[in-house]
């Protein structure tokens, strides 16, 4: 009998979405990128909603082998006590609780997580952290942020005796489309930083795989990252 496909759940974005003669549906989405890469790397993607409460997020969790926190908007300042910055203007509070109620349910269930942009984070936030809001008034270079549709294209430096260095390997070309970086991130340790030191990757330390990255790795031909969370759901199962 084959062994099992790990299932890894990923979060979406609810928000308004327009497709034949319906506009302005309230939908759940994300960018078919993440379940490719998820595929592409020997895992099955589940879509994953945002839920009303950590009771259904346990129960969500319960029927994963490792969770993807995807990117998308900021995360609301006020989750990590800070007023809003004049550039945060959206963002989604159903959103912001759903996800962090999936990241506790997930460090009770020891899942492997990979957070990704947004999804870094967020996973900062959760640990008691905080962001930088907006990263050219802390000396970051504008590169980050991209343009309209397009990403903008960093080289980000990784320290070879983490688990992020095991992955990537020393220095990576990477896809980014952010203006915000983690400020405090209590519990983890930054992995990868870009060349105006903004940092790029964090992990926690430990034998359980909970890795957040700064940049869009779904969006590039490498797949290093998703295989790794592949391969950590594979010995949880086990």
């Amino acid at each position: 009998m084959s062994e099992r496909i790990p299932v890894i759940g990923i979060t979406t974005y609810r928000q308004s979405a327009t497709w034949g003669t319906w506009p302005g549906v309230n939908a759940d989405l994300l960018p078919a990128t993440y379940a490719r890469a998820v595929e592409e790397a020997g895992g099955a993607p589940v879509l994953l909603p945002p839920v009303a409460d950590a009771e259904k997020a346990a129960a969500v969790a319960d029927r994963l082998d490792a969770i993807i926190i995807a990117g998308g908007a900021d995360v609301s300042p006020h989750r990590y006590g800070q007023e809003p910055d004049p550039t945060v203007t959206v963002w989604y509070d159903d959103r912001d609780a759903s996800e962090l109620a999936y990241l506790a349910a997930a460090d009770d269930g020891d899942l492997p997580v990979l957070g990704i942009c947004r999804g870094m984070q967020l996973m900062a936030v959760a640990a008691g952290g905080t962001l930088i809001q907006h990263l050219p008034d802390a000396g970051g270079d504008a590169v980050h942020s991209g343009s309209d549709g397009v990403y903008g294209h960093v080289a980000v430096t990784v320290d070879s005796g983490t688990r992020t260095g095991q992955i990537l390997g020393e220095r990576a070309e990477v896809e980014c489309h952010h203006h915000q970086g983690i400020g405090e991130h209590p519990g983890f340790v930054v992995t990868a930083s870009g060349e105006d030191g903004i940092p790029h990757a964090m992990e926690r330390p430990g034998d359980r795989f909970v890795v957040g990255v700064q940049w869009h790795p779904e969006e590039g031909a490498d797949r290093e990252l998703f295989a790794a969370l592949v391969a950590a759901a594979r010995a949880r199962m086990r």
